[in-house]
């Protein structure tokens, strides 16, 4: 038996300039943080024939292609795994909340059956293949960032070069300011987000005619990363707090489906009860939001009024990791 663990993720900046529609004309860069909320993974070999699969729903097959989830049909087609085995995922936080999980899962995925099979691999090209797989097998309207920063951990850079490679280094920051960071990040569940794949597709298709509003959208979010990481290195965490702000206010223009009035009204009243600063966690239209304040009571009581259940979080510095090989 084989159990992996694969960090979700919050975007601290540049998010959508992981896209190749945009990276491979301009290059891309975001800054991503790998968060103590996980997708599990496990693989066993079974004594009875077929494909045993467990996720949100049960699958049971005899031939590979008859599998329903793409993704677990293409690992296991990439790797010549099974059949007789058993695949079961449990997540802490359920698909379709902008964090990331599908990126997660493919990684966490990628690991399990490649040890399943006594395979090592290396932490970049478990990121390469997830990305392959994903955008390449699948064709989903995808970026990189998540693998790539689900494979590593940490608080991470991620350059994305026009040719297809992707540069990773870490957030140059001190303890202070990671344990700021922690202290006063607060993030609340909104509500289910709409299909990822819908605000990504309009982004693709817009940034692929030249759409020079999404383009120029692009260009200035991009820029706001590059900003972000400078005032974080330094340990303004104030500073960070403003350019969420300012990030926000870009980020929810790039497309009618990123944000809602009920979401605008959320992101107003909770400036109002502490929040410095904030924005949507992932592609858009629900999920997580995230919030910088200095006032951590009188936020959380604000969000309750509102119905808004807060998920407690903290950093994780492993990344896609084998808790068991047995």
């Amino acid at each position: 038996m084989i159990i992996t663990r694969t960090p979700l993720r919050i975007s601290i900046g540049g998010g959508g300039t992981d896209l190749p529609s945009y990276y491979e004309e301009f290059g891309g860069f975001v800054i991503s943080a790998a968060i103590g909320k996980y997708i599990y993974i496990t693989a066993n070999k079974t004594f009875r024939p077929g494909y045993f699969l467990k996720y949100s729903k049960t699958e049971h097959v005899e031939v590979l292609g008859d599998i329903e989830h793409g993704l677990i049909r293409e690992v296991l087609r990439h790797l010549d795994v099974g059949p007789d085995i058993e695949i079961v995922s449990i997540a802490d936080v359920p698909a379709g909340t902008g964090l990331g999980s599908s990126g997660s899962f493919t990684v966490g995925l990628l690991h399990a059956l490649n040890a399943y099979q006594r395979r090592r691999i290396e932490t970049r090209d478990l990121a390469r293949t997830a990305c392959h797989i994903e955008m390449n097998v699948l064709g989903e309207p995808c970026g990189k960032q998540d693998q790539y920063i689900a494979a590593h951990g940490g608080l991470m850079c991620q350059d994305y070069h026009p040719e297809g490679g992707v540069s990773v280094t870490p957030l140059e920051v001190d303890e202070a300011t990671v344990r700021d960071l922690h202290e006063n990040l607060m993030m609340f569940f909104t509500g289910y987000s709409r299909e990822a794949a819908a605000v990504l597709t309009d982004q693709k298709t817009r940034s692929e005619k030249g759409d020079r509003e999404m383009i120029d959208n692009l260009h200035f979010i991009k820029e706001l990363g590059f900003r972000i990481k400078k005032v974080l290195e330094n340990g303004d965490t104030l500073g960070f707090a403003e350019l969420m702000h300012e990030h926000w206010l870009r980020k929810r223009v790039r497309s009618v489906a990123i944000s809602s009035t009920g979401i605008d009204d959320l992101y107003d009243y909770a400036r109002r009860h502490g929040a410095l600063g904030g924005k949507l966690v992932g592609a858009g239209g629900g999920g997580f939001m995230l919030f910088y304040t200095r006032d951590r009571m009188n936020l959380r009581q604000a969000m309750a009024d509102k119905g808004l259940r807060e998920m407690d979080f903290t950093f994780d510095f492993d990344g896609s990791v084998v808790l068991l090989r047995n």
